[in-house]
C-alpha cells in the first residue's frame, strides 16, 4: 500500500501543470495545436552502463535516444543498432574546437552524417578558448550555411561563454544571427552556473531561439556537480514546460541525469533514475 505522502506526491505532480495555467497544451494534445515532442534519453545518462542502456530504453517505451555523431565508419553499424531497438535520433551531439581552422570542415563531416541518419538537429557546446569572440561568432555563420545545406540545426549548448544563461545565448545568437544556429536550452546548467535566477526565467528570454531543450534537475548550488533524477531538485520542470506549451515549441526533448559527484550509483540505480525521470516527464504530457 502506498503511503499517504507518496499518494499526496503523485497527485501533485499530475495537478502540478493545471495549477500552473499553461495557456495551450500541445503536449498532450488538448489545445487547437497538437505538437507530440519526442522525448529521448541521453546515453551518457547512464554512465559506463551505456551498454545496457539500448535495451532498457526499449523496455521503458523509449523511441529516442540522444548519442555522439558517430564516426563515417561507425555510420552503418550504429544504424542497425537504432533499429534493432526501436530508437531514433533527433538530436545528436557534434563537437569541435572552434578556435581551430579545421572546425568547419571537422563540422561538415559530422552534419553530414546527421543527414545521413536524420538527425535534424546537432547539439553543439562551442569551445572558443582563446579565440576572440568575433572569429567564433563568423565560424560558426559559416557552420550555419553548411547546416542548411544539410538540413540540419545546430543547437549551442547553456555553457559559458557563449551561452551561460537566457542574455548570454540571446546576445549571441544575435551576434551570429543565422537561422541555423539556435539554442539548446539546459534547465540543470542554469543553476549549476549562474545565482539568483531559475530555468523558467532565462527560457522565456530566449524561447525565440531554442531549437532543442535538454530536461536536468538540480540541487541549486552553485557550481555544484548534483543532477539527480528528475523531480528530485529545484528546476521547476513544470513551468518550464508551460513556457514551452504556450510558445508551442516544436522540437525535441532530452532527459538527462547526470549523477551526484562522489556518489556512485550501481546499474540497477542508474536504470532506476532514468525510469524514474521518464515516468515524471510522462505526467507533464505526451510524447513520441
Amino acid at each position: 500500500m502506498r503511503s499517504p505522502i507518496l499518494c499526496c506526491f503523485l497527485v501533485s505532480v499530475l495537478l502540478l501543470p493545471l495549477m500552473l495555467g499553461c495557456g495551450t497544451y500541445p503536449f498532450s494534445g488538448s489545445g487547437e495545436k497538437e505538437i507530440r515532442n519526442t522525448l529521448g534519453v541521453r546515453l551518457a545518462s547512464y554512465g559506463k552502463y551505456q551498454d545496457a542502456a539500448w535495451d532498457h530504453l526499449e523496455s521503458i517505451g523509449v523511441h529516442s535516444i540522444f548519442i555522439n555523431v558517430p564516426k563515417p565508419d561507425e555510420v552503418d553499424a550504429t544504424v542497425e543498432k537504432l533499429q534493432a531497438h526501436g530508437l531514433k535520433t533527433p538530436v545528436m551531439r557534434g563537437d569541435t574546437d572552434l578556435s581551430k581552422d579545421t572546425c568547419i570542415a571537422d563540422l561538415a563531416v559530422q552534419l553530414e552524417t546527421c543527414e545521413k541518419m536524420g538527425a535534424k538537429y546537432m547539439f553543439l557546446s562551442p569551445k572558443r578558448h582563446d579565440a576572440p569572440k568575433e572569429v567564433i561568432f563568423e565560424r560558426l555563420r559559416q557552420a550555419g550555411d553548411v547546416a542548411r545545406k544539410h538540413g540540419v540545426i545546430i543547437a549551442l549548448e547553456t555553457h559559458p561563454d557563449l551561452g551561460t544563461n537566457g542574455d548570454v545565448h540571446l546576445d549571441t545568437m544575435r551576434q551570429i544571427h543565422h537561422p541555423n544556429i539556435r539554442v539548446n536550452f539546459d534547465t540543470g546548467n542554469i543553476h549549476y552556473y549562474n545565482k539568483g535566477t531559475d530555468a523558467p526565467t532565462e527560457l522565456k528570454k530566449i524561447i525565440d531561439y531554442v531549437a532543442t531543450v535538454e530536461f536536468k534537475d538540480h540541487n541549486g548550488e552553485f557550481e555544484t556537480w548534483n543532477f539527480p533524477a528528475l523531480g528530485r531538485g529545484v528546476v521547476k520542470i513544470p513551468e518550464t514546460v508551460c513556457i514551452l506549451q504556450d510558445h508551442n515549441y516544436p522540437g525535441p526533448i532530452t532527459i538527462e541525469v547526470e549523477g551526484i559527484q562522489g556518489v556512485e550509483w550501481s546499474e540497477k540505480e542508474t536504470k532506476e533514475y532514468i525510469a524514474e525521470s521518464v515516468a515524471y516527464m510522462r505526467t507533464l504530457g505526451q510524447f513520441d
